[in-house]
């Protein structure tokens, strides 16, 4: 990275944040590849420097602290994760502690597992990829797939996504084949937002209002272009990951 000395005097100063990537890293993953591109683009052209640690699933669920301590957690594609219940730990700690919070995909699918099963008292609410024999679900296989699809979604306006988007429709891309289904009333009852749906009404975007940042999106943003310039939501993501190092160093005692 280009040393910040060297930089115009009207360079502003990069800003740093420390990011908790929760997942099962494999080679695999096109997203898991995509990051360090998007790192390294955010920090060039946004000045925006996110210092990233892996997190893999079974070790958040070995430890509670896991993810406590970082100023953002993204949890990635890539289910069935080892430890679903790691998962589950990392997002909840997100977001009962105000932690900026993006899930995409398979993290989105899993943080509104979380919230039903935390929030709205739907303890035995399940994920039929890694519960096929589970007797509710909350979320299903897609009637139609959207491994490798591209499809537009619609965003509510007045929305967190509205406003980080700058945008009432988008073409997004999509690497998935399940999806949200039943209890949605439920979670809209006890406070998530849905607030961006495919043309069918479908559920693909998801936030908690009052929250400092918790957006989760069925598609994969860090898929977007060629990786050189950060889909708005990831670089909104990382500008509330340095917004929350700087208020947690204001909070610090003199």
């Amino acid at each position: 990275m280009t040393n910040d000395a060297a930089q115009p005097a009207s360079s502003p100063a990069a800003r740093s944040a420390r990011l908790a990537l929760v997942g099962d890293r494999s080679p695999d993953v096109v997203s898991h590849s995509r990051v360090p591109l998007l790192l390294d683009a955010l920090a060039r052209r946004d000045r925006l420097v996110l210092d990233a640690y892996w997190i893999p699933s079974e070790d958040a669920a070995d430890d509670a602290e896991a993810v406590r301590g970082f100023d953002a957690v993204w949890v990635l594609p890539g289910s069935p994760y080892r430890s679903e219940a790691g998962v589950l730990s990392a997002i909840r700690t997100a977001r009962e502690e105000g932690i900026p919070f993006l899930g995409t995909c398979g993290g989105f699918q899993h943080a509104l597992l979380e919230y039903a099963r935390q929030v709205c008292g739907l303890t035995r609410v399940a994920h039929a990829e890694t519960d096929p024999e589970a007797e509710d679900f909350l979320i299903e296989p897609l009637a139609c797939s959207l491994v490798g699809h591209e499809a537009t979604v619609v965003i509510e306006p007045g929305s967190l996504a509205q406003s980080v988007m700058n945008a009432e429709r988008s073409v997004e891309r999509y690497f998935c084949a399940y999806g949200p289904t039943r209890h949605l009333d439920a979670l809209r009852a006890h406070g998530l937002r849905f607030s961006g749906h495919d043309e069918d009404g479908h559920v693909r975007i998801a936030e908690l209002p009052g929250h400092p940042f918790f957006l989760a999106t069925l598609f994969q943003p860090e898929l977007a272009g060629d990786g050189s310039r950060p889909h708005p939501i990831v670089r909104a993501f990382a500008r509330a990951a340095v917004e929350h190092t700087a208020r947690a160093a204001e909070s610090q005692p003199a």
